[in-house]
């Protein structure tokens, strides 16, 4: 079956639209991946420098900023290397430590200005693409697709939760 047919087959019955689903999200998160590593690379970035950033714009886009710690527990590295990186992450221009409004005691990572500015020259372009991609899209299709999303997201997040080995580095 083609690409241009797997969305809109009517024969494929829920199995089989589950299954392209699982096959789309494993194409999207290929691709996704090895566009992180050209941004990573031309931005002088290590593979967990990009992860850290990842998890830095989720958590703030969710609403919920992360700290240092948290990020740790979400990498799945110790707390020393993620020190390291999040130093690194600083001196570079990219993240920043930002006081939490409620308990002084507490400092969130976020992005700074300049890397806000790196991520939007590198990434516009494929918001771009994907606006024009998604243009003749009926906003049924895109609630549709987005609580398809919160669905996978939310039985990736419960899997993650409940394996064994979770241990940091």
């Amino acid at each position: 079956m083609d690409e241009d047919n797997a969305h809109t087959d009517p024969a494929l019955d829920r199995t089989g639209l589950e299954t392209e689903i699982a096959k789309d999200l494993r194409a999207l998160t290929a691709i996704s991946e090895q566009i992180g590593h050209v941004f990573a690379r031309s931005n002088r970035l290590r593979p967990n420098d990009f992860r850290a950033l990842m998890h830095v714009a989720t958590a703030d886009a969710e609403g919920a900023p992360v700290t240092a710690g948290q990020l740790s527990k979400l990498m799945g590295v110790s707390a020393p290397a993620v020190t390291y990186l999040v130093e690194r992450m600083i001196e570079s221009g990219h993240l920043e430590r930002v006081p939490d409004d409620t308990d002084r005691r507490r400092v969130h990572l976020g992005y700074t200005d300049h890397g806000m500015s790196v991520a939007a020259g590198f990434f516009g372009p494929l918001s771009a693409r994907t606006r024009r991609a998604l243009a003749e899209l009926p906003d049924t299709d895109l609630a549709a697709a987005h609580r398809v999303f919160l669905g996978v997201t939310a039985a990736l997040r419960e899997f993650y939760g409940e394996l064994p080995d979770k241990a940091t580095d």
